[in-house]
């Protein structure tokens, strides 16, 4: 039985090594008014539960209350990690909790966020999003100071930066120096005996937003996790910008005003979850509105329009919409399928995505179809996929992307494989039709997705796609 489990968990991994993972998810309260002393961790519980998707390898919640900060942090989901007796302890008025992927440090229990730290005016403790792309110069920098480092996050080095500048100001005061310093993408929340304190990267790749809650402010990497918890979005932290929460309400400092935007634009693609709202633009809307411009730019005779779920459905449902074609379930998604820490075996990968998605034969045989996927990584599961359908009874398949081709890595806070790994970086369009083995392939050209966020190239980071980096890349 033990070696079916193995098995099982092998093959849970498939699907999703072949997409992109972001680094984390982060969410913060400060309660002016609350009905008891576990309601700041339990609202933060239920936060990070919204925020899942965003890092599913360990999470945690800290909580002050005034004088002390009590922590509980370990690997796994966040319902595998809080646990109802744990809430009952964390008891105070401001909590901030994190949900982790690693990207930047090894993943283990050493490297769980939120990092707590005691320095010389009292506790801190420390939730990033992102990623420092000058982190070797600045620890190198710190420990000639004298600076020891426990973990190997670039979130500690943040953390020791400001401890130093802590010294003689202001935990606000210390955090815009360490902007200055650091360089990057970063959404950070830190919290201190008695405030609540975010601040955004200052081009603001990665999300930060501010919501309401019955006169009490929170801080969230996305509007979907305020809403689940029952507040109401105010706005986006502007990049650059500090935003300082305690008793006397929010105040907002703007540290440095970049001329350059670079919002991921791959969080519009397929990291943050439909129902999100960032930087006001409804990322629902924006994944229909690429699936519209994608069907503009092909013209594929078919029967139907079908998506690789979940991250496929919108566009493909914008695609059918402008190609005056049904949409309907070609896939059906297992959606209890967990994850796990164990790196599959070849053999394992092989079979691994028949046990996340299934071709639903009734809908698809005899069809020929247009299948929508977000992106393609690897290409290993969109092969798998359509042979899955061609099986299935499927006389033709389509392969259309709702995104272009992904050539290069990231170094802000995703996942991304090496270059290599990459196979539209080793590959052109026909190469990567015949290896998946579709009847065609299309990807959404870049000025299509920029029509289809209604913006400019400058507003946003699309180094993946162009190798355009916004900033430069320590090496």
């Amino acid at each position: 039985m033990l070696e079916e489990i193995k098995d099982l968990e092998l093959l849970s991994t498939c699907h999703a090594e072949d997409k992109f993972h972001d680094e984390c998810g982060v969410f913060g309260i400060f309660l002016n008014e609350y009905e008891d002393d576990c309601e700041a961790a339990r609202t933060t519980f239920y936060g990070l539960y919204a925020l899942q998707h965003r890092g599913q390898e360990s999470a945690g919640i800290a909580v002050s209350n005034g004088h002390e900060i009590q922590l509980h942090k370990g690997m796994g989901l966040i319902t595998e990690v809080i646990k109802p007796d744990h809430i009952k302890k964390l008891k105070g008025r401001l909590s901030i909790g994190h949900v982790r992927y690693s990207t930047t440090g090894m993943s283990n229990v050493v490297n769980t966020q939120p990092l707590v730290f005691h320095y010389l005016n009292g506790m801190l403790a420390l939730a990033h999003n992102g990623n420092l792309v000058n982190t070797v110069e600045l620890r190198k920098r710190l420990a000639t100071y004298g600076s020891v480092f426990q973990t190997t996050s670039d979130t500690e080095v943040v953390a020791n930066l400001l401890a130093r500048y802590s010294q003689d100001n202001k935990i606000e005061d210390a955090l815009a120096r360490c902007i200055m310093d650091a360089k990057g993408a970063f959404a950070l929340l830190i919290m201190t005996e008695d405030r609540l304190v975010g601040v955004r990267d200052p081009m603001g790749i990665r999300p930060l937003c501010i919501g309401e809650l019955n006169g009490n402010y929170i801080l969230a990497s996305e509007s979907a996790a305020l809403d689940t918890v029952g507040a109401t979005l105010i706005r986006d932290v502007n990049p650059g910008e500090i935003v300082v929460i305690d008793q006397d309400g929010l105040h907002s400092r703007q540290v440095i005003d970049s001329p350059r935007r670079a919002h991921c634009i791959f969080e519009y693609i397929y990291f943050a979850r439909p129902d999100s709202t960032i930087d006001q633009v409804n990322v629902y809307q924006a994944r229909r509105e690429m699936g519209r411009q994608l069907a503009r730019e092909c013209n594929i005779d078919a029967d139907m329009v079908i998506s690789v779920p979940d991250s496929g459905t919108s566009s493909a449902l914008g695609y059918a919409e402008e190609a005056g074609l049904p949409f309907e379930e070609g896939l059906m998604k297992n959606r209890y399928v967990g994850r796990t820490f164990i790196q599959p075996t070849q053999k394992m990968r092989e079979l691994g995505v028949k046990l996340k998605l299934n071709a639903i034969e009734e809908v698809v045989c005899g069809k020929r179809i247009i299948m929508v996927d977000d992106s393609i990584v690897r290409g290993t599961t969109s092969k798998k996929i359509v042979q899955m359908l061609r099986e299935a009874g499927a006389t033709e398949v389509h392969m259309v992307v709702a995104s272009p081709p992904t050539r290069f890595p990231c170094y802000y806070g995703i996942d991304t494989s090496r270059r290599e790994e990459l196979i539209a970086s080793t590959m052109d369009e026909t190469e990567i039709e015949k290896f998946i083995g579709a009847d065609s392939l299309h990807y959404l050209s870049m000025e299509a997705m920029f029509a289809a966020m209604k913006s400019s190239e400058d507003t946003f980071c699309s180094a993946c796609f162009s190798g355009k980096y916004p900033m430069e890349i320590e090496t």
